[in-house]
């Protein structure tokens, strides 16, 4: 996870502002993941996998404003954005760690995360659902908007074509696409929707389900019975 941590340290000064030029419909997907999230407790604890500056919790903030919020990257410089996010929320928790190996605390009313978990391997994906699912409160909802590989070879090239497509008709300089390519390459590790439902269901969840698919991005739910 070091050339992980290495590579987001160092565009974190950067990661917001081409966030809808990198995203297809950005707001509907991350909006799909707002709507996914639920619970009954007015100040939900809620754990952001992989936080990176906050941006989806700042959405999801919107609406659960009460929520006892922690945010966990394993880059300390994408957390000192966010910390200038919600410097007026003093509350908020920081934790710079791994998530795929360190301790995730808890237990959670909802646990979320945002274009972070395609960054591991297929196993500790696998390993990282269950544990989720354990730090989870009974009804706790597990919401990840991520993205997914093409369920066969013909749909992974026309996903790519597709994002390849957008990405050449926005705004970004040649060398901003360049080092998106570079880092999607060499970071992404993509693996397909039916693969991540079915390990999902695997730790326990008894409810599963894919919300939101545009291509290669997705928002599955995963609620803890």
């Amino acid at each position: 996870m070091e050339h992980i941590r290495e590579a987001f340290n160092r565009f974190a000064q950067d990661y917001d502002s081409q966030r809808e030029y990198i995203i297809p419909d950005m707001r509907q997907y991350y909006g799909a993941a707002v709507w996914a999230m639920e619970s009954r407790e007015q100040q939900p604890e809620i754990l952001d996998v992989g936080a990176g500056t906050g941006l989806l919790s700042a959405f999801l903030l919107e609406k659960f404003p009460d929520a006892r919020l922690t945010l966990m990257d394993i880059s300390e410089n994408m957390l000192e954005m966010a910390k200038k996010r919600f410097a007026d929320r003093p509350e908020t928790r920081y934790v710079v760690s791994d998530y795929s190996t360190g301790e995730l605390g808890g237990p959670y009313d909802i646990i979320c995360s945002a274009l972070s978990i395609h960054h591991l391997a297929a196993e500790d994906k696998r390993e990282l659902f269950r544990r989720i699912y354990a730090v989870l409160r009974p009804g706790g909802i597990f919401v990840n908007a991520d993205q997914a590989d093409g369920e066969t070879p013909y749909f992974r090239q026309r996903y790519l074509d597709c994002w390849n497509e957008f990405l050449q008709n926005g705004p970004m300089t040649g060398a901003q696409r360049e080092e998106i390519l570079k880092r999607r390459d060499t970071l992404d590790k993509n693996e397909k929707l039916s693969d991540q439902l079915a390990w999902l269901r695997e730790a326990g969840f008894a409810d599963v389900d894919v919300v939101y698919r545009n291509r290669t991005f997705i928002v599955t739910v995963a609620r803890k019975g």
